[in-house]
Formats: C-alpha cells, sequence, structure tokens
C-alpha cells in the first residue's frame, strides 16, 4: 500500500482553530476516501499555527472494483409485442455504455425491469486524489473566513503553501493561484525553508529535523509539561498547571521551549486568584507554587524559539508581567479602601436586562430569595434563625464587585473578589462563600457550588434571571439563548441534585415572581409564563437524564410522576433505571399500565368522579378480595418506604402486589352491569393508579 501525505500551509491561525481544523480535515478525508472507494488504514492528522497535516499510512494504489446492478424503464416500455428493444431501451443500454446483449429482465417487487450490471472502481488513487483534496481544503469552516490577493477563495487565514505526496509522486491540485507540490516550509525563525520533501515516507523527519517543527499537540504538550515540572522542582515547586490554557498554549507555538520568570515578591500579597489571572489571561503564563499551596514569585511561560540570548527573553517576559501585576495591585488597593455600600449605591446605576431594573434591583431580589431558601431548609439543613440575615447579605452583596476597579479590568473575577472582598471586611464565612461561589456551575461539567449559601445565591440568580426573562417572552428557540436560560436551568437542577435540597421549584420559581416589584410591565402572564418555564425546566431534566444514558423512556416515566421535587425525582429515577434492567420489568409494566389505561379510558364514563375510595363489602369473589386485601396490607409499607426515600423498596413492592393485580384482571370483569360494584372496582383501580403515579407514569414506558 502506497503513504499519502497532505499538509496545508497558512498565516498563523488562532489557537482555537487548531485542534477543530485537525479533527474536521481527519473526518473529511476519511468520508472522501471512503465514499471514492479507496481503501485505507485510516486518516491521522496534526495541526500547528501554521500547518494542517493529514497522513495516510497505507493507501490502495487504485479503488475497489465492486459489481453493481442498475434498473432502467420497465419491461413493458422497453420491449415492443415482438420482444425487441424500444427507444426506451435502447437509450439505456447508451447511457450505461454498453452493448444491447447485456441488457437482462431484472424482478422486483414493483415488477419487471430493464436492468444491466456493470463493473465499478478500478480508478488509480493519484487520479482521483487530486479532487478529493480540493473538497477537503474546501470543505474545512471557520467562524469568521478572509479574502486575500484579490482572489475569491475564502480561508481562515492566507494560505501559503501546499504539500500533497503519495509515496514519492506529487498529487496535482490547485486551490487560487497556488499548486500543490512537494516543498514545505518550516519554523519561521529556526528553520524557515523552503525544503523538499522527496516522498511521502520522509515528511515527518523533514519536518522534525529541517523545519524545526514539532508537529503532533500531543508530544508539544507533554514537552511544555516535562520541561515546566523540572524547572519548577529545581525552584523547589510545581506548576500550577491549567488544562485549557495547557491546550492554548500548546497550540500557539511550533517549538515549545518552557522559560521559568521571576517576579517582585511584593506582588504576592495580591490574592491568588489575581496572580493567576494576571498570568493566564494575559501573558499565557503559569503561576509557581510551593509545598504549601502558597505561590512562589516565579512563574513559566512557553517561548516558540530557541534564543540566543535567554536572560534578556526573561527580562522582557517580566518586565510584561510586571505592568500588569503592577495595574493589579492599584486595582487592588483601591478596591481596600471602598466599603460595600458604595458599590451597591452605583448598582442602582447599572442596567440589569430592561424593563426588569437596575443590577442593585436584581441584588434586593437575590437577598430575598436566599432569605426564603435559608428559612425553607432551616430544619432539613441544621440552620440557625440568627444566621438568615447573612444568606439574604450574601445575595444582597452578591453583584457589588461588578463595579470594583478590579473586576472592571480582569472581568473573570467577578464573584471571587466578591468574596474575597468579603472575607477580609470580616463578613464571614456564610457570606464571603456565597458571594464567591455564586456563579457555579459555570457549565455542564464544571463543579456546583461546594457551600450552602454558594448553592443559595447561585440558584437565586438563575431563579431571576429565569423568570424576568420568561415574564418578558425572552425564551430561548432553537439554538438561539443569548441569557444562558437552558444554563440557569441545569445548573438550578444541579445544584438541588447534588445537594440533595428538599426544595419544590415551582414553589422557588413563585418565589422569584414574587420578588419582583408591582408594575414591570410583563409580556405574559404570570400563570402562563410560570407554566412555560416549568415545561422548560421538564424538557432540561430530560436532556439532562438521557445525556447520561438512561433510556428515553424511562426518564419520560420517570418525569410523568411529577418533576418539581427534583432531589426526589433524581431518586426515583435510578431505582426506576435499575428496574427496567430487570426480567420482570416488561411484565409489571404491562400489568400497571392496563390498570393506568382501564382508569383513563373508564373514568369518565363512570358517572362520577373517581376518588380512589372503595367498599370491601361489594367485593365479590376471592380474586378481588385478594387484590383489595393486599392494597390494603402494603399501603403502611408503601408510605413508609416513600417516607424513607427507598424508591427501590417502592419497586419491589410492585413485585409483590403484581400476582393479586393479574388475578384481579384474569378473573373479574370490571365494567360489569352493576352499577355500584363497577364503580367500587374503578375506584379499587384507582387507588392501585393513584399509588403507582406517585413513582412513575406507566402509560409512558412503551414495552
Amino acid at each position: 500500500m502506497a503513504e499519502f501525505i497532505l499538509e496545508i500551509g497558512t498565516e498563523e491561525m488562532p489557537a482555537r482553530f487548531v485542534p477543530r481544523l485537525a479533527a474536521e480535515l481527519e473526518q473529511t478525508l476519511a468520508r472522501l476516501l471512503d465514499e471514492a472507494m479507496i481503501e485505507n488504514r485510516g486518516v491521522r492528522t496534526f495541526a500547528t499555527p501554521r500547518r494542517i497535516t493529514a497522513h495516510v499510512a497505507g493507501m490502495a494504489d487504485a479503488q475497489r472494483r465492486q459489481e453493481e446492478t442498475v434498473t432502467g424503464p420497465p419491461a413493458r416500455i422497453a420491449f415492443d409485442s415482438d420482444g425487441n428493444l424500444t427507444k426506451a431501451g435502447q437509450g439505456f443500454a447508451r447511457t450505461q455504455g454498453v452493448d444491447e446483449s447485456a441488457i437482462f429482465r431484472l424482478e422486483t417487487d414493483k415488477g419487471e425491469y430493464l436492468a444491466v450490471t456493470r463493473s465499478v472502481g478500478g480508478g488509480k488513487a493519484i487520479d482521483i486524489l487530486p479532487a478529493l483534496c480540493v473538497r477537503a481544503v474546501e470543505s474545512l469552516s471557520f467562524p469568521k473566513k478572509m479574502r486575500w490577493g484579490g482572489y475569491d477563495f475564502a480561508f481562515g487565514r492566507p494560505i501559503r503553501w501546499l504539500l500533497a505526496l503519495l509515496d514519492g509522486a506529487v498529487v496535482e491540485f490547485s486551490v487560487e493561484n497556488l499548486t500543490a507540490g512537494r516543498s514545505t516550509r518550516g519554523h519561521r525563525v529556526l528553520g524557515p525553508g523552503p525544503f523538499t520533501v522527496a516522498s511521502a515516507d520522509q515528511y515527518f523527519s523533514v519536518v522534525e529535523k529541517e523545519c524545526r517543527v514539532v508537529i503532533d499537540p500531543v508530544a508539544r504538550k507533554e514537552a511544555i509539561v516535562a520541561e515546566g515540572d523540572r524547572l519548577a522542582a529545581a525552584l523547589g515547586g510545581t506548576i500550577v498547571w491549567d488544562e485549557a490554557l495547557l491546550d492554548e498554549v500548546a497550540n500557539l507555538v511550533e517549538y515549545p521551549r518552557p522559560l521559568i520568570g521571576d517576579i517582585d515578591p511584593r506582588y504576592l500579597e495580591l490574592p491568588r486568584e489575581v496572580l493567576l489571572t494576571s498570568m493566564q489571561s494575559h501573558q499565557k503564563s503559569f503561576g509557581v507554587q510551593g509545598p504549601d499551596g502558597g505561590l512562589l514569585p516565579h512563574f513559566l511561560t512557553t517561548l516558540n524559539i530557541e534564543p540566543t540570548d535567554i536572560a534578556l527573553v526573561k527580562k522582557g517576559w517580566e518586565r510584561v508581567l510586571k505592568a500588569r501585576l503592577e495595574d493589579a495591585r492599584f486595582f487592588w488597593e483601591a478596591d481596600c479602601k471602598v466599603d460595600f455600600r458604595t458599590w451597591l449605591d452605583k448598582l442602582d446605576n447599572v442596567v440589569f436586562l430592561g424593563p426588569l431594573g437596575s443590577v442593585g434591583d436584581k441584588s434586593r431580589r437575590i437577598g430575598v430569595l436566599c432569605a426564603g431558601l435559608a428559612e425553607t431548609l432551616a430544619a432539613s439543613r441544621g440552620i440557625l434563625p440568627g444566621e438568615f440575615e447573612a444568606y439574604a447579605q450574601a445575595g444582597r452583596l452578591s453583584k457589588a464587585d461588578l463595579v470594583s476597579e478590579m473586576v472592571i479590568e480582569f472581568d473573570t473575577l467577578q464573584g471571587k473578589m466578591g468574596g474575597i472582598y468579603a472575607e477580609r471586611a470580616g463578613k464571614g464565612d456564610i457570606i464571603s462563600r456565597g458571594i464567591y461561589e455564586q456563579y457555579l456551575p459555570a457549565g455542564p461539567d464544571s463543579p456546583v457550588p461546594s457551600s450552602l449559601s454558594g448553592a443559595f445565591v447561585s440558584m437565586a440568580d438563575k431563579a431571576d434571571t429565569l423568570v424576568g426573562c420568561f415574564g418578558l417572552g425572552k425564551v430561548p428557540t432553537g439554538a438561539n439563548d443569548p441569557y444562558a436560560l437552558r444554563r440557569c436551568a441545569l445548573g438550578i437542577a444541579r445544584i438541588v441534585m447534588e445537594h440533595d435540597l428538599d426544595l419544590d421549584l415551582k414553589t422557588v420559581l413563585t418565589a422569584a415572581q414574587d420578588a419582583y416589584a408591582v408594575g414591570i410591565p410583563w409580556k405574559i402572564e404570570r400563570e402562563e409564563a410560570l407554566a412555560k418555564l416549568l415545561d422548560f425546566f421538564s424538557q432540561r431534566l430530560r436532556a439532562l437524564f438521557t445525556g447520561q444514558g438512561i433510556e428515553t423512556r424511562v426518564v419520560d416515566a420517570a418525569l410523568g410522576a411529577g418533576f418539581t421535587d427534583i432531589r426526589t425525582l433524581k431518586a426515583r429515577l435510578d431505582a426506576l433505571d435499575t428496574f427496567s434492567r430487570e426480567p420482570d420489568f416488561e411484565q409489571a409494566v404491562l400489568t400497571f399500565k392496563r390498570a393506568a389505561n382501564i382508569i383513563r379510558k373508564q373514568g369518565d364514563e363512570a358517572g362520577q368522579e373517581l376518588t380512589g375510595g372503595y367498599d370491601p363489602d361489594l367485593f365479590e369473589g376471592e380474586h378481588e378480595t385478594a387484590f383489595g386485601a393486599r392494597l390494603e396490607q402494603t399501603a403502611p409499607r408503601f408510605d413508609a418506604l416513600w417516607e424513607n426515600r427507598d424508591f427501590a423498596g417502592l419497586l419491589g413492592l410492585l413485585r409483590e402486589l403484581r400476582p393479586s393485580v393479574d388475578g384481579f384482571f384474569d378473573n373479574v370483569m370490571v365494567m360489569c352491569d352493576d352499577v355500584d360494584v363497577r364503580l367500587n372496582r374503578l375506584n379499587l383501580l384507582k387507588a392501585l393508579v393513584d399509588r403507582l403515579g406517585r413513582l412513575a407514569d406507566f402509560n409512558a414506558l412503551q414495552v
């Protein structure tokens, strides 16, 4: 088999483009080769800021040959009465490029048709690859494309060279003014080139030794980590690695060379968060910490060059970072002189969202909601009455740092700086932790607040935004979600589940509506907005649980029994998911679904509302009596298990009920002629269905 290399050389790409482009080129080229019937051992891609490379270690020299049957017009119009081909039949033969003698009749489900068998494939890979390469290059997507040199072709950055080799042969194709060849270019300083690549199997050697480029992003990361750890260990510390920043740095360089720089120890008086943000956000550098976890007066940066004067380069990096740290120190000292009340007054002049008032108004609402959450959960979470005010203050002060000098400059520190300032002002752990963790979770995989006050402030903030936006009709549609309402709903659900909070979602959202002042020009009536918001939560929960691999029907069954008690929903769903894998699950569902169907279909025809109350004196026969007695006997156990949230035990209780229910259905006519007996039997089933309905909506379980 042959070896194939495709390299697209460009001006420097933004770091965020690099890994995505490599993945996209791999998928696209693999698909194109498969469609072209060119067998191969798989496509691997590599990327740096200046090149995207696709490598196929083993590729067939020619397309795979295969036979295919092509059908033509129906036989009734392809042949005349004498059995000769009509013009339609002759035209089909000409179109397929075969002699008329090669045509045959093919019987299909739709009747008899004219057909021909022909051989396809067999073309040489060197002849087919040029078109595939053009399609692969043109298919790469970017958030924004650019044009250059007056050409019509658009790409993420200007393309400067193209290399395409199949073994030692050039795969000739063109994109605008560029024609693929066997030349590549290297590191701008260490090995600019151009360099000639004799054959595909020499490409990686040329790139490494002559171009001085580390083409594999994984190798670049490993080199940065290994050398960074070595340099930090020599100073008695370790690097504060940030995985996202490490990925970015690895895709900013082609020849990584880590370098340790020094900072003035006086800057260590700044909070750790400020120091790391200054290093990471602006200088793409990492902090160094000692064995005690405290930061050391050093930082690690990554060069894209082998400098001739390392001391001079080090001094330059230190000077640039010093300017950032000096700014941070100025903001820190300025903020430390300001009282929280000054910031709270400023918040009244910051607009939150149109008619919903200022950020000051929002913080007051958050404070009210936090106090309400503390009172609601006081008994279950051991919150003392004297702490209610602290939770309210955590909410009230949560947005104060938005107008601080530090957050205006370093916006990623919002919340964190407020928590730090609150701790420094001696406001206590409840307030400082609540403010610090208010923006968690930041995404589906990020952690939720670790503290109870952080959980309260985060939920209150998100609930306030949700009810406000839904009241104004700003409901997410499709991929459009400018206010991140899906993230808000998911965040509330995760906090409730992970903190095991005994809360009713409808009560929380109603309290959030109540917190808004009278006179806001709502576009949707309160009850309608709440109903839409609850439905929105239901959809988010469904997406969350199905995304975790739980069967859709199981999720729908659990949601159908109620979802506003999210804590209980999660416990019920886990038990139901386990139960759904048991061998008797299908039969159990059919039994109890039958009861639910009878109630749904016959309830309206019963003549009066079904209450679930029945009279044992109206039972007829042993099976009806046994069913009623079994239902009565298990009632106290059901309530006890429910109280203890033992949902696995409750589903196990269904196994005990099922034989008597099956006996009832097999031997008792529910819809009998006697009105009183019929109504009593319907109420008996209603009592069963009401009990089961607390666990799951069995009608949603399609079996």
